[in-house]
């Protein structure tokens, strides 16, 4: 019996992956006080980075370039530490860091121009495709699903998009699409009310997607295909974003089309965000798995001990490795790597991203010399609804709460924003404090 073969729509060979390392990340303050939106850290252990790196891995697609400019170095420490592929691979990761040359003196000015200015190095890498992604969402999918329809669609560029509610629209680039998924429209951010009537996805549509609810539009995911040709013609120009200009202007003259996704996805730019994604990982259900073995997350490999736990309470928690927690209580948090909270200290709806090191004797002795608590949450201390950044040291007997608060605020060694402490990496807060 003669089997069927279908060859693949395209070898990984013809694709490259850009990611996106985003701009100064004000929403996401003060956590890019010091690193940039993808080095923030994720669920107690990776980078938001790691995200878009492990959905190209797992689809296959290993030739990966990262665009980066601000607040880099720990970053950049990150991928090489976390990103090494064998000798007889044409995989790797790549860091294109903001420069200037003697033909262009300025730093990237958006997401187009900073594709633009790293053309010459991307033909380095032979390719028919460019898979463009954003450095700072979370989600899973297989890229080579998208890079299949765009073939199959005789697309010159296919944007990935999300059916959102109308109330959460006016936040995103809402594309408007016909019964072939094309793209008809596109309006960047709409609020009016009969605007957003009219983007509303069309019955025909909803049924072909299997989309139930008629309150909905299509949400531009940040994440694009384009054929080779097109990206350098669009680039061309002097156009400097590809949801501001270049989408828009080439939806008259091109062939675009919608890859509909329906999976979890969130844009964890902004602190609330980043908190509920965060957060949610706890849940028994959670919304984003980590736990998939078919599609894992990848990251920096740091061959901690396993957390030692004596004594205490726990519920609802995702606790990182290398942690020591002593008769403490911690409901419905995240602890991070190398974290160590005290004997009566209370962790409550809080992330703690933990420590880069431990701190020897001789260390701990040498901070209480100058007045400062040990790394980690001392006794008897309570937080609660916060973000303890890397390396904080919280004292004994510290009550940390936004509860009867101004919603965004900026005091000594903390922040409030949306209802949120963030206390920031490096800060110190002492003994018998009470915010």
């Amino acid at each position: 019996m003669e089997l069927s073969y279908r060859p693949p729509a395209f070898h990984a060979r013809d694709v490259i992956s850009v990611i996106l390392g985003g701009g100064a990340g004000t929403r996401l303050f003060p956590l890019t006080k010091d690193r940039s939106k993808p080095a923030v850290p994720l669920a107690g252990k990776y980078r938001i980075v790691d995200i878009p790196i492990s959905n190209c891995i797992n689809s296959g697609l290993k030739r990966i370039f990262l665009l980066t400019q601000f607040n880099s170095s720990s970053l950049h420490r990150h991928i090489q530490q976390s990103y090494h592929f064998d000798e007889f691979s044409t995989g790797f990761v790549e860091i294109m860091a903001a420069q200037q040359t003697p033909g262009n003196n300025a730093w990237y000015q958006g997401t187009a121009d900073a594709v633009r200015q790293n053309l010459s190095h991307f033909r380095n890498s032979p390719h028919e495709y460019v898979l463009i992604l954003s450095g700072d969402q979370l989600y899973r999918m297989n890229f080579r699903q998208v890079i299949e329809q765009h073939i199959r669609t005789g697309a010159d560029v296919t944007v990935a998009t999300i059916p959102v509610n109308r109330a959460d629209a006016s936040s995103f680039g809402i594309m408007q699409i016909d019964a072939e998924e094309r793209i008809t429209r596109f309006v960047e951010k709409p609020t009016d009310g009969a605007l957003l009537d009219s983007l509303s996805i069309d019955s025909s549509v909803r049924s072909k997607l299997k989309i139930h609810s008629d309150d909905v539009c299509l949400a531009s995911m940040g994440i694009y295909v384009f054929n080779r040709e097109v990206l350098e013609k669009a680039l061309a120009g002097k156009h400097v974003d590809f949801g501001k200009h270049i989408i828009p202007n080439l939806i008259d003259t091109g062939r675009l089309f919608s890859y509909v996704y329906q999976g979890y996805w969130e844009d964890i730019g902004t602190i609330k965000a980043f908190f509920d994604a965060n957060l949610d990982l706890v849940n028994e259900v959670p919304k984003f798995n980590f736990f998939d073995t078919q599609a894992p997350v990848y990251t920096h490999a740091r061959y901690l001990p396993a957390s030692k736990i004596v004594r205490g309470q726990i519920d609802k928690a995702a606790i990182a490795d290398g942690c020591i927690i002593v008769d403490a209580k911690i409901e419905h948090s995240i602890i991070g790597i190398r974290s160590r909270i005290e004997e009566g200290s209370v962790v409550k709806d809080s992330i703690l991203m933990g420590h880069d090191d431990y701190e020897t004797l001789a260390e701990i002795s040498a901070a209480r010399a100058r007045g400062y608590p040990p790394q980690g949450v001392g006794k008897n201390s309570f937080i609660e609804r916060a973000i303890i950044d890397k390396n904080a040291r919280i004292g004994d007997n510290v009550h940390l709460s936004p509860v009867g608060k101004p919603e965004n605020f900026d005091g000594d060694n903390y922040y409030i924003r949306d209802g949120i402490i963030v206390v920031p990496k490096g800060a110190v807060i002492e003994s018998g404090t009470v915010l």
